[in-house]
């Protein structure tokens, strides 16, 4: 019988299946979760899945109509019209005909990924761009009859002094019904940078809400604050339903704009995740989004164009010109942001090409640009950022990490959500593992039955720098086949392999391994990130840094010592390594709760000197000496091979 692969969106997770199988079957054998409350009886309907058509080049399939059975009638008794116009189906009812990519909406996902949403703790001044003034206006008479609107701008100048303010039209629409209704004392709301008032309501009403959003290529993390006390109200995250369309962004750039109604799609699908997530954000409190009057938006470059429907051809073409490189102050309406319709939505500045928005986040909640002490800043992800400097001199750079480090082009690689191996102990007599899943503190071998699903970024970055201290993988990568030890194999292609966990220990019957192949992708990831910072480092004159600062989710759960077992990055003190967690939603919401900061992210971000590192002229003998392990020349004096 046929065996077709299979790649579930946005786990990342990817197997081979028998054909006939259903989707379902196929999730469960790979341990993806599904929620299927009738056990696949064809009844719940909860299984919804949307299968995705088309040549996927980095995940190395193509995906047809053809590879599914058709809509059962079954799916026709459960599923809406609007539903099967869409292309939902069920899970438990498509029967595999050949390789597939299957998008799980996040209702249908049975196992919550674990996205980062906390930072660090810090100090905010609170200074926002909005403010609320409580007015007591006079009722026209026949003795003074002037408009509603000329009314409310004289009780406001008589009350603060503020004159030459106008009002946003969704503002004004409702102006008379409100003065009315409320006995002519009300609140309003004024951008006063834009000396424009948002929102006028009945009442005493000082309250006022802001909303700051990291956009990741992978993930987004929300967060609602008060925008008077600068506390942080509710938080929020989800997967960037933009995944089906491309792991990595430059598959993105390809579908908006090899597509028609490409650029539209991709920009839809990221509102639509910041409409859910504000929604959430306001239940959360009581309110609606509408109750929002405030928000700031940090994205890498392509994001940024994606989400403000910009177009994003020459990003991701030589010589990488972004449509707007300047903060952008944007009308929520007119981006279809479901908040206050008169509120406005603030983008940070880009630095440079691949460098955006969200790196400036980092650098403004980290100030190098203050700091006596030269830092060197990595925000790891899809599209890893680096920052080095202090307050003489800031260079920044970006660097092609690829998805690996995520989980994605591992042959078990997985996302961070229940049931992901972590973290990895290699024992050097015995070449023997022990791991630990997320969701259980035990480490197995102590456990016997982990239930582990997979390896999650942290934990591949632990069993390559174990792997390597145990001698099992040498300086090149390449496995050692003369150790003695039946968990160093061939595969079925021939390829050899460690095996880490064996299929009585697993959640998804099979043995869980660490292929050739996958030790390739992550030096190929790390070579990025090491090649990026040493030239920041020859452009700069110098030869060490003071600090190293790990940003962003993945940086936050990373063993630092294995890190730079492994050489991700220069040698540095291991005291001197911090994680600081979701910098770059620190930054966005310092950026929403001081406008000061806004002006500041926008005067640094045009000083910054960005290296493009791929178009240096050795730039492959440097990268090929960066995917040694730990380097090919570059000693490591802070960790020492066991």
């Amino acid at each position: 019988m046929s065996k077709y692969q299979i790649v579930f969106q946005p786990s990342g997770r990817r197997g081979e299946v028998e054909e006939g199988a259903t989707i379902l079957q196929a999730a469960q054998s790979l341990g993806v979760g599904i929620e299927a409350a009738c056990g696949g009886a064809m009844v719940c309907g909860k299984c919804k899945i949307i299968p995705e058509f088309g040549t996927f080049d980095k995940l190395g399939l193509s995906s047809a109509k053809e590879h599914i059975s058709p809509l059962s009638t079954v799916e026709e008794k459960i599923l809406t019209a609007e539903e099967i116009h869409k292309g939902v189906r069920l899970a438990c009812c498509v029967h595999i005909k050949g390789d597939l990519v299957v998008s799980v909406p996040k209702k249908s996902q049975s196992a919550k990924q674990v996205v980062l949403e906390a930072g660090s703790s810090r100090q905010i001044a609170i200074k926002p761009a909005v403010k609320s003034y409580f007015l007591r206006l006079t009722p026209p008479t026949l003795e003074d009859p002037m408009d509603d609107q000329q009314r409310l701008l004289r009780a406001l100048y008589e009350s603060t002094g503020l004159g030459d303010i106008t009002l946003d039209y969704t503002v004004l629409c409702k102006l008379s019904q409100v003065l009315r209704e409320n006995n002519w004392e009300v609140t309003v709301t004024l951008r006063e940078d834009k000396q424009e008032i948002v929102r006028v309501r009945g009442g005493d009403y000082s309250r006022k809400l802001g909303i700051a959003i990291d956009i990741g290529t992978t993930t987004l993390a929300a967060y609602l604050c008060d925008l008077d006390t600068g506390e942080l109200l509710q938080k929020a995250s989800r997967m960037n339903s933009q995944i089906g369309y491309g792991e990595d962004i430059l598959s993105r750039v390809s579908y908006a704009t090899s597509n028609p109604d490409g650029l539209q799609t991709l920009h839809d699908i990221i509102i639509n995740d910041v409409n859910e997530l504000a929604t959430e954000l306001t239940a959360g409190i009581g309110g609606t989004p509408e109750d929002v009057d405030e928000m700031v938006l940090v994205y890498n470059t392509v994001m940024h164009h994606l989400a403000l429907k910009l177009y994003p051809g020459y990003v991701g073409r030589s010589p990488f010109a972004p449509v707007a490189a300047h903060a952008l102050d944007i009308k929520a309406r007119d981006l279809g942001i479901n908040i206050n319709p008169a509120g406005w939505v603030h983008s940070l500045p880009i630095e440079a090409g691949f460098v955006g928005a969200d790196n400036m986040a980092v650098v403004i909640a980290e100030e190098p640009y203050n700091s006596d002490k030269i830092k060197l800043i990595i925000d790891i992800g899809t599209n890893g950022e680096i920052d080095l400097g202090n307050r003489d001199r800031l260079l920044c750079t970006s660097c092609a990490t690829g998805p690996a480090l995520e989980g994605a082009q591992i042959k078990f690689g997985m996302r961070a959500a229940p049931g992901a191996i972590e973290g990895v102990k290699i024992a050097k007599e015995t070449l023997e593992p022990s791991y630990k899943v997320i969701g259980n503190d035990t480490w197995y071998p102590e456990l016997e039955v982990t239930g582990a699903l997979g390896i999650c970024g942290s934990g591949i970055i632990d069993v390559f720098a174990a792997l390597y201290e145990a001698g099992i993988v040498g300086k090149s990568g390449r496995i050692n086949n003369k150790l003695d030890t039946p968990r160093i194999r061939r595969d079925e292609n021939g390829k050899w392999e460690y095996v880490l966990a064996y299929a009585k220990e697993t959640g998804i019957g099979q043995d869980i391994v660490v292929t050739q192949a996958d030790i390739r992708a992550i030096q190929l990831a790390k070579g990025a990130i090491y090649v990026g910072a040493e030239y920041l480092l020859n452009k700069y004159g110098i030869d060490h840094v003071d600090e190293v600062i790990l940003a962003g989710a993945f940086g936050s759960y990373i063993n630092k010592r294995s890190a730079l077992v492994m050489g991700m990055f220069p040698d540095c003190d291991l005291d001197n390594i911090h994680a600081v967690g979701n910098a770059a939603g620190d930054g966005a919401r310092i950026a929403l709760l001081n406008i000061d900061k806004r002006h500041e992210a926008d005067e640094i971000a045009r000083k910054v000197e960005f290296v493009e590192t791929a178009a240096e002229p050795d730039f492959q003998e440097h990268f090929m000496e960066a995917i040694a392990i730990p380097h090919a020349k570059a000693r490591f004096h802070h960790v020492t091979k066991q």
